[in-house]
């Protein structure tokens, strides 16, 4: 594991990258010793010890969860009251989170508890940090939430780790949580009341994926814009579609910086015009406009993403430093749920436009010249071999299997928990369909760059194209396709090309913006 920086949990606001970070154990989690911060968590569980000495009534303390919260808890019973909260949530379902996953998710919730308002102790914030820094996983099922009140499904994974029960992972061996703690020398903790409530009522599972898609997305956004450059370039498209007086009458940020990308790709102002057609078809002609509300789309996503990142979002909010409790619904995962929805929609369109960017590019009757399906082959056999004919099959599937997942998860609220969480965010869901999505994007995303890149080299080796009249972006951006996949001058299974290529696009392989 490599650290490059510190993230001083209680003492920095935090940012999408930093959870990244975290998620890639790119930096370490520390916790603040600054006064003002350590006071801040005393006077929180000072102020919960008093007023449960004074007979006080405090939701999830005293009461039950719920609906059950006109069900009082015997004094005797406070302290069992948050494992019993831990132990009946342990119903997950589904395939569980990536390590990545999950430490984005502990990091993530361990920033909300941080703001001081939750009730818990040093010792649980102690805790979270330590198992995030030893790396011991909770085993998270995906399923189960409906993102109000908060991810307490997914999220009682965690308390349970805390406390030394169910399964968790080290470095990739699934054992008992207590056997994990041992072996780091750490404890299980006995929750205090209210930290049951703390530790799961709240957003975290749904702004943690946020975080991680929103990365996707963003890389996503850039490849998509110099693949567009790429087909421009492969298609003799009119490179004065880009053009900066253009859109600068329609001056949506994403747009105008997706032009500008593109145009500096093909050499500014000064690209070459040498297309047939006045006016490209609109999946080259209005690239700028798809893709740019998908950098519109991050732009908004991020200001979201990070308030809610850096919120507490759990109920009640313990004010130890005026003595009040603040019941209310800050679980609640609307936000989120409503930018994954909007990402996954902008996301999905952007792999429609590269889907018929790649169909032209095949299709002998629009790709101005270029060979059959894309094929490198030449002589007799030129008539056996088949090009990109079949990917461009796969990547049309792909395409069709994300706009179809764009349906808003948000608006399918139901009623639960005896119509007490009668209407909820279903912010999870929205995530995790908004990574699916995410997914088919970078599959067709891949298949568009092998083929964009193949179009390039049938015009260089026509002479078309001298790679001295190449920007710097495009010629870098060939040589590392080729690091990856080989020109197609026969047909060969592309499959493991492509794992490849969606394995080098998470890890950044691709020089882009």
């Amino acid at each position: 594991m490599k650290n490059n920086s510190t993230v001083w949990f209680g003492e920095q606001q935090l940012t999408i990258e930093l959870i990244c970070e975290l998620a890639d154990q790119q930096a370490k989690p520390k916790l603040s010793k600054a006064p003002e911060f350590v006071d801040k968590i005393e006077k929180g569980t000072a102020f919960l010890d008093s007023l449960l000495a004074n007979e006080g009534v405090i939701y999830g303390v005293t009461t039950g969860y719920g609906d059950s919260v006109t069900v009082s808890v015997d004094k005797q019973l406070v302290e069992q009251l948050p494992r019993q909260l831990t132990r009946f949530h342990g119903c997950g379902l589904g395939q569980y989170f990536s390590e990545r996953e999950t430490r984005a998710i502990i990091a993530t919730r361990l920033a909300s508890l941080c703001r001081g308002v939750s009730g818990v102790s040093g010792d649980l914030l102690h805790q979270l940090v330590g198992i995030l820094d030893k790396d011991i996983l909770p085993q998270i099922p995906e399923e189960g939430s409906v993102g109000a009140s908060g991810d307490l499904t997914p999220l009682s994974y965690i308390a349970a780790t805390l406390i030394g029960e169910r399964q968790v992972s080290v470095k990739g061996e699934v054992m008992p949580a207590n056997q994990a703690l041992a072996q780091a020398n750490m404890v299980p903790i006995q929750l205090r009341p209210k930290e049951g409530l703390a530790l799961m009522n709240g957003t975290a599972v749904m702004t943690a994926i946020a975080c991680l898609n929103w990365q996707r997305a963003e890389r996503l956004c850039q490849l998509a814009t110099r693949i567009t450059s790429m087909v421009c370039l492969g298609m003799k498209g009119n490179a004065f579609h880009f053009d900066s007086a253009l859109h600068a009458v329609k001056p949506h940020p994403g747009q105008v910086l997706c032009a500008q990308r593109v145009r500096e790709d093909l050499n500014g102002e000064s690209a070459p015009r040498n297309s047939d057609r006045l006016q490209d078809r609109y999946s080259l002609r209005c690239a700028p406009h798809v893709i740019g509300v998908l950098q519109d789309t991050l732009n908004w996503a991020r200001s979201v993403i990070e308030i809610e990142l850096n919120s507490a979002n759990d109920n009640p909010i313990i004010d130890g430093e005026n003595e009040r409790v603040l019941h209310g619904g800050h679980f609640y995962g609307g936000h989120i749920a409503m930018v994954m929805d909007a990402l996954k929609t902008a996301v999905a369109n952007v792999a429609d436009l590269l889907d018929r960017q790649l169909a032209q590019l095949c299709d002998y009757k629009f790709n101005n010249g270029l060979p059959y399906n894309l094929s490198g082959a030449s002589g007799e056999v030129s008539c056996i071999n088949h090009g990109f004919k079949a990917l461009q099959i796969g990547v049309s599937a792909w395409t069709a299997e994300a706009l179809k997942n764009t349906m808003p998860a948000s608006v399918f609220s139901r009623s639960t928990e005896s119509h007490n969480q009668d209407k909820v965010s279903m912010g999870t869901i929205s995530a995790r369909d908004c990574r699916r999505t995410i997914e088919l994007t970078d599959q067709v995303a891949i298949a568009c760059l092998f083929a964009a890149t193949q179009a390039i080299e049938l015009r260089q080796s026509s002479g078309e194209i001298h790679p001295e009249s190449l920007t710097e972006s495009i010629t870098n951006t060939i040589s590392e396709t080729r690091e990856i996949s080989p020109f197609l001058e026969q047909d060969r299974p592309l499959e493991m090309e492509l794992r490849k290529g969606l394995e080098a696009l998470s890890n950044g392989h691709w020089t882009l913006y």
